[in-house]
């Protein structure tokens, strides 16, 4: 989708897009996961690809939080030569916007990253959706590229859905990665670099408040 078209959908459905997205999220941030890597003894990297709409809004979350060295917006799902926005927003190239994001396994662990990833950057509940932002490209998945990342993305959505935390069943699909390819330039940073568009303002600034908020341990005002 078009930036363009993206903001009239936002202006056009604003009341009833924050309306979904505040209720479907909880109240209180979500329990850590039961299943969970331990934390490292030394520093270093390791990289998680999450998708759960556009990724503007998910890049905002995860550069707020500690233990994260990097966040990029891009493509997975799809090949190399339909990774370009416009075709992506087909929703034909079997692309998901996606994150990727490169932590520090000795500051915050695999699992936490999905409790954020879960509890404010997006709603898990939505099937090929978020908020005002329709098609597969939007869909929620957890791309997962080692054995234990999908143990542990598995048995989290597992306990949650259990636990009966969502109203709804999650619909995150968890999927080998195959390749992660960065956006372009001017979808980089985009929350912080236009703070006051619309669309930011009303669906992206209040993940990441509710991150400050629920998660003040893990926040970073960077």
């Amino acid at each position: 989708m078009q930036s363009s078209t993206r903001l009239a959908l936002i202006l056009g459905s604003l009341l009833s897009a924050t309306a979904c997205t505040a209720k479907a999220n909880p109240n209180a941030a979500l329990p850590a996961p039961a299943v969970d890597a331990p934390r490292a003894a030394a520093s270093g990297q390791q990289t998680a690809v999450l998708s759960g709409g556009c990724f503007w809004g998910v890049q905002a979350v995860f550069q707020h939080v500690k233990g994260v060295i990097k966040a990029t917006s891009g493509y997975s799902g799809g090949s190399a030569k339909t990774a370009e926005y416009e075709t992506v927003s087909t929703g034909e190239t079997g692309h998901a916007e996606s994150v990727e994001v490169v932590y520090d396994p000795s500051q915050i662990t695999y699992g936490e990253l999905l409790r954020v990833f879960f509890s404010v950057a997006h709603d898990p509940t939505q099937l090929n959706r978020q908020g005002p932002d329709q098609g597969t490209q939007y869909r929620s998945s957890i791309f997962y590229s080692s054995d234990e990342q999908k143990r542990i993305a598995e048995a989290y959505i597992a306990q949650l859905d259990k636990a009966g935390v969502f109203p709804r069943r999650i619909v995150t699909q968890v999927v080998p990665l195959q390749a992660f390819y960065p956006a372009e330039a001017y979808h980089q940073n985009y929350a912080t670099l236009h703070p006051y568009q619309p669309y930011i303002v009303y669906n992206d600034a209040p993940k990441v408040e509710h991150l400050r908020q629920k998660f003040p341990d893990l926040y970073t005002g960077k």
